[in-house]
């Protein structure tokens, strides 16, 4: 079937197939218009975090788009099982996979021509979380870079939505990266208020409780919602608000929450440092331990493993 050994095994449209098999037609609209939707999980320890969860938004995100796809919800689930369990024998010990559904409306033929498939393309894959690279963020905390580009307002495309098109949070992370290769960029919104990153929530600690922006104005992130659980059984007060870059620079704490951080200290937001000083904060740390017993599991300590000088 292929004559790359150890590669990585994929779901699409109905089949599983080595990874060089999955060749999408350049008239699909996904690769032409970024006209679809995917959602993202992690395996913790090679068992999937919150699957349902994350294809409960993933159908979301095809209904805003009026994209109809033959697998349910059910299907996409198990699915999504079953390529994580083919390619768990070739995961490196010690590491964990990111595990994508990649939904596009499928080929747009031109004229006459013969449409050779009907209907959406659907894909499922993983590939190696990069612990490596990302490893040092947990011991030195991640610097924040905003940019200039705002995010795309609600009144134009609904940031609730996952969809292919990233073109946005793209450009703000090549502006940042342009001043300072290992920042992350940091979007605001229309109005000048603090928003996302590029597939990352943000967290501030003020005087022990923890600010997020409000959910009509972002993805509203699975580990977002993870961190509302943990933090209200540790007694710990969220606040929905709008949130300015005086609250930025000013913060006791700030952290990142995403899908395969789970959570992650930032140090810094336009070079400043937060006030706490230290990484993670205590708010901060309270948060990824109360993460880790929920998963059963450290990630912190699965990302700190891969520092080169450990």
């Amino acid at each position: 079937m292929t004559d790359r050994p150890n590669e990585r095994i994929a779901y699409f449209n109905g089949h599983y197939v080595p990874e060089s098999h999955v060749v999408v037609p350049f008239r699909d609209r996904g690769f032409r218009w970024g006209d679809g939707a995917f959602d993202t999980e992690r395996t913790v320890n090679g068992r999937l975090f919150r699957l349902a969860e994350h294809i409960d938004r993933l159908y979301r995100s095809l209904r805003y788009l009026g994209i109809d796809v033959d697998e349910s919800p059910e299907d996409m689930a198990a699915i999504t099982e079953e390529v994580v369990s083919r390619n768990l024998p070739l995961l490196p010990e010690g590491e964990d996979y990111w595990v994508f559904q990649n939904v596009s409306r499928g080929a747009d033929w031109v004229g006459d021509e013969p449409n050779l498939r009907a209907g959406p393309t659907v894909i499922v894959h993983v590939q190696p979380i990069p612990f490596r690279p990302r490893a040092r963020l947990f011991r030195d905390g991640i610097d924040i870079g905003i940019s200039s580009i705002r995010r795309t307002p609600p009144e134009s495309q609904s940031p609730r939505a996952k969809l292919t098109n990233y073109i946005n949070v793209f450009l703000a992370d090549r502006q940042v990266k342009a001043a300072n290769p290992d920042a992350w960029a940091g979007l605001l919104d229309i109005n000048g208020n603090l928003n996302e990153g590029a597939g990352q929530n943000l967290w501030i600690v003020r005087q022990g409780e923890l600010f997020t922006p409000r959910g009509d104005m972002v993805l509203e992130g699975v580990s977002r919602s993870t961190v509302m659980d943990l933090a209200a059984d540790l007694g710990i007060v969220v606040h929905e608000t709008s949130l300015d870059l005086f609250d930025a620079y000013t913060a006791d704490e700030i952290f990142l929450s995403s899908t395969s951080l789970c959570v992650c200290p930032v140090r810094s937001v336009d070079r400043r440092e937060t006030v706490c000083g230290t990484i993670p904060g205590p708010v901060t740390r309270r948060i990824m331990d109360a993460y880790k017993e929920l998963l059963a599991f450290d990630f912190e300590e699965q990302y700190l493993q891969f520092l080169d000088d450990r």
